[in-house]
């Protein structure tokens, strides 16, 4: 994909904000978030705001995707493998699929799913698989993943997610309900190691999935 004048100025704003990591701003910049939002709302596509997509459910701030997907590229073991809790509308795939050999993604809402697949299809990033299901119980036939990402709140850490992460893997998730904090989790010699890294705000990560 090639950057556009406008994904290198979001690229831009984001480098201001504190995202140091060139693969995640390049990502930044080729991808076109205007794909991923309702027409009524493209023209706020490279603003740096989450905006909503229908079902209840929102496209994150850019710079949130930015800062998870860099954390991500932090993670000690040099990642191959990445699961994606909460397809959405399918931007922040579509970064991890710039930067990551392979992506795994479940998405709980069928119709969200079957937008973002067809995304996926039209940017030409083959390197992803979908699933719809239960976020809360991960994708454990595929696993176990170097790192595994959450774009909605859980309420606690769950368990499921922590058993599919490969030794030396990295969790990134939001955690909590009216207070939420982005937290990183790295599995060192079979312990959970976790660091607080900012306070934020996303829809609940719901169980169950949905038709």
């Amino acid at each position: 994909m090639r950057t556009t004048r406008k994904g290198d100025a979001l690229a831009q704003l984001l480098c201001d904000e504190g995202i140091s990591n060139q693969k995640v701003l390049n990502a930044v910049a080729s991808v076109p978030r205007e794909r991923f939002l309702p027409d009524a709302l493209q023209h706020k596509a490279y603003q740096n705001t989450a905006l909503p997509i229908g079902q209840g459910q929102t496209i994150s701030q850019p710079y949130i995707v930015a800062k998870m997907s860099e954390l991500l590229l932090a993670a000690p073991n040099a990642a191959n493998s990445v699961l994606e809790i909460g397809t959405g509308s399918g931007y922040q795939t579509a970064i991890l699929a710039l930067l990551f050999p392979q992506v795994f993604s479940v998405e709980r809402i069928k119709a969200l799913q079957f937008q973002a697949k067809r995304r996926m299809n039209q940017l030409d990033l083959h390197n992803i698989k979908m699933k719809h299901g239960d976020g809360w119980q991960g994708w454990s036939s595929k696993g176990p993943y170097d790192c595994i990402i959450v774009t909605a709140a859980a309420s606690s850490i769950p368990q499921a997610l922590t058993d599919q992460l490969n030794e030396g893997g990295r969790l990134v998730i939001p955690v909590g309900d009216d207070q939420q904090e982005l937290l990183c989790i790295d599995k060192i010699e079979g312990e959970l190691h976790s660091t607080t890294v900012e306070a934020v705000r996303f829809v609940p990560l719901v169980a169950g999935d949905l038709l």
